[in-house]
């Protein structure tokens, strides 16, 4: 219950039974509300109930032109306000909707505004590899900065380094707590001490070697060769997969070229059982006609993104980390113990 506010030497005080804060570090907020864009209301939904919240009625809308419209229809003045929109496909679309959220967000004074955002797109342009090619994602942390986010809060960025883009607080958090979960549910401890964790590329061996540390697992690597922008050639297993059940690591699939070539050759390995673990699965036709002719017997995903179904795909939930998350930044606690297996 906020008492009185001092004005004292140019700064603003929050003065409450339990402590005195500075405004330019830390708003006076009300309490916490969250609502959500055209993305993914599914996982927003999940969100809201966990949290016992309903979410804020917005209108998110298009004029017959395709510009996106949006009014917060409740009051937010002064509230801690969380957006829930995954950049997933459609992506610029859904990139512009968010944005044009946070604006409307920022004109009717909300005290703080954090974008949850579960797939933070064009997170794969991340470094200037080529002549003359942008850094996108570091445009995007821009775009959300200049838009008036002062706080994001998302899951599995395809580089950890993208936090060091953002001159605000970014909040990561990790899928591996809620896939592992789910895996020892379907393997059982007999197949999990039989088990292999195996990067797909050489690019995602730390992701794969941490997984491998949690489960307390052996370790391997598949080497590839990208050919083009959908089809990928795998060359070589580094490390023992005979007569092992496998279990693929991947942050982010979408045609599913190189978890599918992966795949092939650890057969042709002799590996046993082949498993996958996606954090994004921001499948289309295509990767799911690859995974039904595969090799791989079951895609765990998280439901970051709609997109996350299939014959092979099961889709677990990560609304309660996120939820957890959101809650505990509402309350200016840790989020370090969600990251615990």
């Amino acid at each position: 219950m906020v008492s009185f506010l001092i004005l004292s030497m140019g700064l603003v005080y929050c003065q409450t039974e339990q402590n005195v804060q500075t405004l330019s570090s830390v708003p006076c907020l009300k309490h916490m509300k969250i609502t959500t864009g055209t993305a993914h209301p599914t996982l927003a939904k999940e969100i809201s109930d966990y949290l016992n919240l309903p979410l804020t009625d917005a209108t998110v809308t298009a004029f017959p032109d395709g510009e996106t419209f949006v009014k917060i229809n409740e009051n937010i003045r002064g509230e801690d306000f969380f957006i829930i929109q995954p950049t997933c496909p459609p992506t610029n679309h859904n990139l512009m909707e968010l944005l044009i959220m946070v604006d409307a967000a920022k004109r009717a004074s909300a005290g703080r505004i954090t974008a949850v955002i579960p797939l933070y797109g064009y997170a794969r342009q991340d470094r200037k590899d080529q002549p003359r090619v942008p850094i996108t994602a570091k445009l995007v942390a821009n775009l959300l900065s200049a838009a008036g986010v002062d706080r994001v809060l998302t899951v599995d960025l395809h580089a950890a380094q993208i936090q060091g883009f953002f001159d605000i607080p970014v909040d990561h958090l990790h899928a591996k707590p809620v896939m592992v979960k789910r895996l020892k549910e379907l393997l059982g401890g007999e197949q999990m001490d039989n088990l292999v964790c195996v990067s797909p590329d050489v690019g995602g061996v730390k992701n794969a070697r941490s997984m491998a540390d949690s489960l307390g697992v052996d370790f391997a690597i598949v080497a590839k060769h990208r050919v083009s922008a959908t089809k990928v050639e795998a060359k070589h297993v580094i490390g023992d997969v005979e007569g092992k059940n496998v279990l693929m690591i991947d942050d982010m699939t979408e045609t599913a070229g190189t978890l599918c070539a992966a795949a092939e050759i650890l057969s042709e390995h002799g590996a046993k059982r082949i498993f996958a673990g996606v954090s994004h699965a921001i499948l289309g036709d295509l990767a799911r006609e690859r995974f039904d002719k595969s090799m791989i017997e079951k895609v765990i995903a998280t439901n970051s993104v709609p997109q996350a179904y299939g014959n092979k795909v099961e889709a677990v939930s990560i609304a309660p980390l996120l939820a957890e998350g959101i809650k505990r930044i509402s309350n200016s606690e840790s989020v370090t113990s969600l990251f615990d297996i």
